[in-house]
């Protein structure tokens, strides 16, 4: 008797990562790919994501690469185009991209405010415009589609020095939660997912002494989080049954407190 094969839970969907060149974009994505989607993975560093997708295809997914800067809405909605095309309508889409930079208000480092606004906001909503109608129609196909916008507990807790960052995902996930009251009638899923922190390359574009000293001494004293950790926790998300959403999930290091 010949054993089966479980069927791929994710077989036959069609997902989009933003900020899929490294961290918890690019985990994402191999993940998604390793239950059996099709993705589409979306950022600026085109060479990144090519290394990306041939990572993917010689593990028997299928992947499309697409440089992008999601704080173009043109360009976005240009590539919302090409997946429907060569990958078909996207009915999982993660919406990661972002940027963290945090600083003392005092400061006045409005160089460093304005990229978190563009990318951690108005990038985020080209990225939801872009596809949303996708997403509808394909939860009127198939009776899902899902939607995770990538926030942190920095939308809940109070960090000093990191108020345009909390700001920003603060309006992630209060915008995730109107979202879900307006698209889970039409059986799309939204979700907030709400990170501690995490070993990616987000820590190093830290420029404030202040701000830097905090995750490093946190180092010393927890185990982060890996962007494995949140790669499976989206995959777990989109293998839910259609009736069940997680409208907010909160995912911590074990020792992390605050």
């Amino acid at each position: 008797m010949t054993a089966r094969t479980p069927a791929l839970p994710l077989a036959g969907r069609v997902a989009v990562v933003t900020g899929a060149s490294s961290g918890i974009g690019e985990a994402s994505a191999e993940h998604l790919a390793a239950l059996g989607a099709r993705v589409a993975v979306l950022a600026r560093r085109a060479d990144r994501l090519a290394e990306l997708v041939a990572r993917i295809e010689k593990d028997g997914g299928r992947a499309l690469a697409l440089p992008v800067d999601v704080t173009d809405a043109a360009t976005v909605r240009a590539a919302a185009e090409r997946v429907t095309a060569e990958l078909g309508r996207a009915d999982l889409l993660f919406n990661n991209a972002g940027v963290m930079l945090p600083a003392p208000v005092e400061e006045l480092a409005t160089d460093q405010w304005q990229p978190q606004i563009d990318l951690n906001v108005t990038g985020l909503m080209n990225v939801i415009g872009a596809f949303t109608p996708h997403l509808v129609a394909a939860a009127a196909a198939r009776g899902v589609a899902d939607l995770v916008n990538t926030s942190s507990i920095a939308a809940q807790n109070i960090f000093p020095n990191f108020a345009v960052y909390s700001a920003a995902k603060a309006y992630v996930t209060h915008l995730s939660r109107h979202l879900r009251a307006e698209l889970g009638p039409q059986k799309v899923r939204v979700s907030a997912l709400e990170p501690g922190i995490v070993g990616t390359e987000l820590q190093s574009h830290v420029t404030d002494e202040g701000a830097r000293a905090w995750p490093a001494s946190a180092k010393e004293t927890m185990e982060w989080l890996t962007p494995e950790d949140i790669a499976r926790t989206v995959g777990f998300i989109a293998c839910l049954p259609p009736r069940a959403n997680l409208q907010q999930v909160t995912i911590m290091p074990t020792a992390q407190t605050g």
